[in-house]
């Protein structure tokens, strides 16, 4: 019998004890992931060339809203329906209404042009004398006060319909400029019947404005 024999067998034990113990087992902690942070100029706000057309600007306070709501600006809309109708003077040339147009023609003569428009807003949009001050203001004059209203109005009857006619004579740019206009409620709301150009044009194409409006009449 070999004297290795007791050697490797205690050998072979301990590599046996060796091989069953059991693994070590190591925990890791994972960091957290970082938490994004917003730069202060852009916290809260939005970007307003993803917002609906005529959404209120977002972070605006209320108190800056409402008085924009005081004015007939940019926070009112036309009128979807096309509750009138008309006939224009042949000698007016169709233009392209644009977005907030119900109609729009260029009045040409004496190698000058003046602009016809018509709009139609919801409601009152402010009153009389605050839509016929926004006009004058458009040929550089002072607001009326309410006193004045009377004498500067001239009232035209169009069948069903009832029209306040002014005639503002002023300047644009430094240049002789007049107005005349019609105001048209119906229904809730009010149409605007706009002749605005230079002076001696615009008083010339009167008497053509005031039949023009004698055509208007509801659809």
């Amino acid at each position: 019998m070999s004297l290795r024999s007791p050697a490797c067998a205690a050998v072979l034990t301990l590599l046996l004890l060796g091989g069953c113990r059991d693994r070590e087992i190591t925990a890791y902690r994972a960091p957290k992931d970082p938490v994004a942070t917003v730069p202060p100029s852009t916290a809260g706000s939005a970007n307003t060339n993803d917002l609906p057309r005529g959404h209120p600007s977002v972070g605006v306070p209320s108190e800056a809203l409402a008085k924009e709501g005081d004015t007939m600006a940019a926070t009112t809309v036309p009128t979807g329906g096309d509750s009138l109708v008309w006939t224009a003077p042949a000698a007016w040339t169709v233009k392209a209404n644009g977005p907030m147009r119900k109609g729009s023609y260029a009045v040409k003569g004496n190698g000058t042009e003046a602009d016809l428009s018509i709009t139609a807003f919801p409601g009152d949009t402010g009153g009389l004398l605050a839509n016929l001050n926004r006009w004058r203001g458009q040929v550089s004059l002072p607001p009326l006060a309410e006193a004045q209203l009377g004498a500067s109005v001239e009232h035209l009857d169009l069948g069903t319909l009832h029209a306040d006619v002014v005639d503002f004579a002023g300047s644009a740019n430094g240049a002789p400029t007049r107005l005349v206009g019609a105001v048209v409620p119906l229904n809730g709301e009010t149409w605007f019947f706009k002749l605005l150009g230079p002076d001696a044009l615009v008083a010339q194409e009167k008497p053509a404005f005031l039949e023009f409006l004698r055509t208007v009449r509801p659809r």
